[in-house]
């Protein structure tokens, strides 16, 4: 029993109570008769190895073991013994299943589970050996093939089931075992750890779902000829989707296994891409906040008007940029809306100058997105935009109107940013000014799109447009 314990506590997350019902059933193993012709075990799950470890061995009474060494806390591997896990996993027994010692003779198993307040904390193994001499060797070399083993007589021509890319079982209503298989359902249950070629089996030896063949007869009384009870399923580490539909013809149970693993595990995979993304960005955001921090520090020490207005356009451009990564942090999808980034850099833009006489107006379509790609650079361009109105629009005292419009029309994005302030020489100030050094410059190289600036002393309309992405939509 403290074998038991120290293994358990040290390799399984089971409980104080799991432990102590585990030992109360290997001090009944001990003391039992049962089984004085076979090897018996205990095995839990290995958290550590993700297979079954052994913590209990009872040998044989009156000849010796089948094990030569010593077995407890070694592990019982799937590719080797597939009723152990499988029981574990499913509380179903499995009975009569061939499987490898650590020692590699071949034995069958029965396998029971055992259970703690409703859960299957544990397995009680009997292990008998393969004798015969010629049987064993012909199982090993059965095991080892490769090839499907030839499929019985059906209604279903075997031909037709071996060009399907699912796994077909089809089972005997009156006594639950496998009588027609294809070849991927052979590959299946080998690649599961099955030694044996699978037919005749019986179902509860292959159920992959948690459910006995009484209880799947049970649910085919409601069901019609050629109606499918389908259903979805997670066993060890595959995941599965599971057909069953009644034949009536030779009183049948088909069952269609079409194994999803992969395509869950690349789900799995964009989902934690996806998270690790919105962290990276939530970080830029941090890194960049940082970065205003300290300038603004820096202006706050400097008596220069002039380096104080420049670190505060500094301070601007970078906000304008950390909103945008604010905004992808919380993001699950690629596409963000352009009226809620929009959005964002106005609130920002706003939080910075406070302008007490200027309004600000959005209309925006709602149902346009962009990708996180064009979004810092539309974000920084309207910033520039922005923040050079607020500079040379309007006078101090001087009451003002800014509107930014956004619209879409075959795929074309069109963005627009109008003023009511007094106006500007374009050509002039476009050779000067970094604001719209900057707006050209980001319009051109990371949106390939074009800008149109038209200037009078009535206001000021500024239009870029370029192509939304191929990715992106209009809800």
């Amino acid at each position: 029993m403290e074998q038991i314990i120290y293994l358990c506590q040290r390799y399984t997350n089971l409980t104080k109570a799991d432990i102590q019902e585990l030992c109360r059933t290997s001090t009944y193993l001990s003391e039992s008769k049962l089984y004085e012709s076979a090897d018996v075990f205990i095995d839990v799950y290995n958290e550590m190895t993700h297979e079954a470890l052994v913590v209990y061995h009872k040998k044989l009474k009156y000849i010796p073991s089948l094990y030569k060494n010593e077995v407890v806390g070694k592990d019982a591997l799937l590719k080797n013994e597939p009723g152990v896990l499988r029981t574990i996993e499913t509380s179903l027994n499995s009975i009569g299943l061939l499987a490898i010692t650590q020692e590699n003779r071949l034995i069958k198993q029965n396998i029971y589970p055992i259970r703690n307040e409703q859960r299957t904390i544990g397995v009680i193994i009997v292990e008998e050996l393969v004798d015969h001499p010629a049987c064993s060797e012909n199982l090993k070399e059965q095991a080892g093939n490769s090839t499907a083993v030839p499929l019985k007589k059906s209604q279903i021509d075997p031909l037709i089931m071996d060009q399907l890319a699912e796994a077909v079982l089809i089972f005997d209503a009156a006594t639950g075992k496998l009588v027609v298989s294809n070849h991927i359902a052979q590959e299946l249950y080998r690649k599961l750890g099955y030694r044996e070629a699978i037919n005749e089996l019986h179902y509860d030896n292959l159920s992959l779902d948690y459910t006995t063949f009484e209880y799947v007869l049970y649910q085919m009384n409601d069901q019609r000829e050629n109606q499918m009870i389908e259903l979805e399923t997670a066993y060890l580490n595959y995941y599965f989707s599971i057909r069953k539909v009644w034949i009536n013809a030779g009183s049948r149970v088909a069952v269609i296994i079409q194994d999803n693993t992969e395509v869950k595990k690349k789900e799995d995979e964009i989902v934690s891409k996806s998270v690790a993304i919105r962290e990276i960005h939530h970080r830029v955001k941090n890194n960049l906040q940082s970065v205003v921090s300290l300038l603004r520090i820096q202006a706050r020490r400097t008596d220069s008007k002039e380096a104080r207005k420049v670190l505060k356009e500094s301070v601007n451009r970078i906000m304008a940029i950390a909103t945008t990564h604010e905004l992808l942090s919380k993001q699950v999808e690629d596409n963000v809306s352009l009226r809620q980034m929009l959005e964002a850099v106005m609130y920002n833009f706003h939080h910075i100058f406070n302008p007490e006489k200027i309004q600000l107006h959005l209309n925006v379509d709602p149902r346009i997105t962009v990708s996180s790609d064009q979004m810092v650079s539309i974000s920084l361009v309207v910033n520039e935009l922005l923040q050079n109105i607020f500079d040379h629009a309007f006078e101090p005292d001087q009451h003002g109107v800014v509107e930014i419009s956004g619209e879409i029309e075959q795929k074309v994005i069109t963005i627009t940013v109008t003023d009511n302030g007094n106006g500007y020489d374009v050509n002039q100030r476009k050779e000067t000014n970094l604001g719209l050094m900057i707006v050209n410059s980001y319009i051109k190289d990371k949106l390939k799109g074009k800008v149109l600036i038209e200037s009078t002393k009535q206001g000021t309309k500024t239009c870029f447009y370029f192509e939304q992405n191929t990715n992106d939509v209009v809800r």
